[in-house]
């Protein structure tokens, strides 16, 4: 008779904010492949200027959002899989594509206890090559190469489910209610190159109004996906169009990355008069670097020194119930099947 469990998977933390752990985890995170496709890049730019040089910045980033428990990712993703350990009658693991818990660690002590059947959920509402599908790649890679006998099944991106969008709407209702100027929607970005690389066709990508453009390439792209959670939440929250706008977090390098950048549309809007911004980041289901230090207090200074008077993030999904409840809806489901 088969043994089921789940397996939640997020991005990862550094194991302290001291500027080797930083290292180590930079090394592992912007060594793969998925993350960093160009091999010179990779193999060069990487290990001789990155890792020289970001890892000092990173760490105070890190200091400035650390808690006693240790990194607000890994605590949250813990808080998480508890919740939903509660909800559900099998076994919840959770594992880390950087860092620890390691996905090759916990797979051992899955497959150990004789797990045969896995639920997989990449904690990722969107597809893209540099998070989700390199959390798949890497969970089938390990199971393959030690030969366990683990039979596995994927949650699908999730952007535009029903039950997500209403979780969103109810974990960014009080702070709906509190009245805004401007609701920007902040994704993490990605190089453009990698929409173009997803693309089948490879002609749809980035072509003019490619996005509302009916495509097999939606199925793989980021950008598109992004932009029917937030149709979605608006539709969902009854807010207009006009008062919404979409803008992409984090680039690392020169290349282009898919824009208008975060960094430039806050201090934008501050200085054409916006005074009370509120700030929503989807592509997150649990509070990290991103969101609390890139967005919350570099993203608030911004804003301020260019004349915003208040400005708010939406905390991220986190532990909030409906949120839970989709993750448990998802699990029940599969484990009638």
């Amino acid at each position: 008779m088969s043994k089921k469990a789940v397996l939640l998977v997020n991005l990862g933390s550094p194991e302290s904010t001291r500027v080797r752990d930083v290292r180590a985890y930079l090394k592992e995170f912007l060594t793969d492949e998925r993350v960093i496709d160009v091999p010179f890049v990779r193999k060069f730019i990487v290990p001789q200027i990155i890792l020289r040089t970001r890892p000092k910045r990173s760490a105070e980033a890190y200091k400035r959002i650390w808690t006693k428990e240790g990194s607000p990712l890994l605590v949250i993703s813990r808080q998480q899989q508890e919740l939903l350990q509660d909800a559900v009658d099998i076994p919840v693991f959770l594992a880390m594509r950087y860092g620890e818990p390691s996905i090759s660690d916990v797979l051992a002590d899955i497959n150990g206890r004789g797990i045969t059947e896995l639920f997989i959920i990449p904690m990722y509402p969107h597809y893209a090559m540099s998070s989700y599908e390199t959390v798949v790649v890497k969970v089938e890679d390990v199971i393959r190469e030690n030969k366990y006998s683990i039979k596995t099944t994927l949650q699908q991106p999730f952007y535009n489910d029903p039950s997500y969008i209403k979780a969103l709407a109810a974990s960014a209702g009080p702070y709906l209610e509190e009245g805004f100027d401007m609701l920007l929607f902040s994704f993490h970005g990605i190089p453009e190159r990698h929409l173009t690389k997803g693309d089948p066709s490879h002609a749809h990508c980035l072509s003019e109004n490619c996005c509302s453009r009916k495509h097999p390439a939606h199925a793989t792209c980021y950008r598109h996906q992004c932009l029917e959670t937030v149709d979605a939440f608006l539709e969902e929250t009854n807010i207009s169009q006009e008062k919404s706008f979409v803008s992409f977090q984090s680039r690392l390098g020169k290349e282009p990355w898919l824009s208008p950048y975060t960094d430039a549309t806050i201090e934008r809007l501050a200085s054409e008069g916006c005074k009370r911004l509120l700030v929503m980041m989807p592509a997150f289901v649990a509070d990290c670097l991103e969101t609390l230090e890139e967005i919350g207090i570099e993203g608030h200074h911004n804003f301020i020194e260019h004349g915003g008077e208040h400005m708010q993030t939406i905390p991220c999904l986190n532990d909030h119930p409906e949120w839970i409840r989709f993750l448990a809806d998802k699990v029940n489901s599969w484990i009638q099947t």
